[in-house]
């Protein structure tokens, strides 16, 4: 049984369960209550706790009625760990960039599963959050926190931005066989309707232009071999928000 429920809602936002013991769960970035409500009567899930990784209400709009229908406890942050029943630890790490205030959220590995990384709006399967709140430097040191997590980490971001992600890539690194393949099994997932979700650490480093913004061969695609990661980082920030 997969530990992780994946809710597709809002058109391309991703909601998580992450179920643990007795039938309990809690919820990643509940932005509708009605989604999760009905995956956890099909699921028989008993949810105990709501996970925010930032404010914004696509990610939080479901929470007053999840609070109101289920009695939930609401965690956005403030904490650097928590701890639930079964002995489920999750790591809550400072990622300011998107906005000011945002989280993730690290579920130690366990028996069943590897770690698992719930990013919001900090780090998509491909790409990144738009710097709204902060510089983009602040969105890259936190990035590189993420990046040295361990490889084999399952990533489950806020957002279904792959396909676009991985085009804008094909931008800056047209030859590169590994974004190829990549977006080429993308579109394969996207055709049978499966979520995009999750990545691993390893996946990202190897074919997230943005995590690689400290290479060489990105730098030499920019015409910036001899700037600083943060500066390369910024301009494929740039590029991409002019991409779309």
């Amino acid at each position: 049984m997969e530990p992780v429920i994946t809710i597709s809602a809002l058109g391309d936002n991703y909601i998580y369960l992450y179920r643990y013991h007795r039938n309990n769960a809690f919820a990643v970035d509940p932005g509708e209550a009605g989604a999760v409500l009905e995956a956890l009567e099909k699921h028989g899930l008993n949810l105990t706790d709501v996970l925010i990784t930032h404010r914004h209400f696509d990610h939080t709009g479901g929470v007053g009625d999840l609070k109101d229908k289920t009695g939930c406890n609401v965690i956005s942050g403030e904490q650097a760990e928590v701890l639930l029943d079964g002995n489920v630890k999750i790591q809550v790490t400072a990622t300011p960039g998107h906005t000011r205030d945002s989280v993730c959220y690290y579920v130690q590995p366990t028996e069943e599963h590897s770690g698992l990384l719930f990013t919001g709006d900090t780090l998509f399967v491909g790409g990144c959050g738009r710097p709204i709140e902060c510089d983009a430097r602040t969105l890259w040191q936190s990035l590189r926190k993420l990046a040295a997590l361990p490889n084999d980490t399952l990533v489950f971001p806020g957002h279904d931005y792959t396909q676009e992600n991985y085009e804008f890539a094909l931008t800056i690194v047209p030859d590169n066989p590994e974004v190829k393949s990549r977006l080429d099994e993308i579109k394969k997932i996207q055709r049978q309707g499966l979520p995009t979700v999750p990545s691993t650490i390893l996946q990202e480093k190897t074919t997230n232009v943005f995590l690689n913004a400290n290479k060489p061969e990105i730098k030499a695609a920019l015409n910036m071999s001899n700037a600083a990661d943060a500066d390369v980082f910024t301009e494929l920030r740039r590029k991409k928000n002019i991409f779309g």
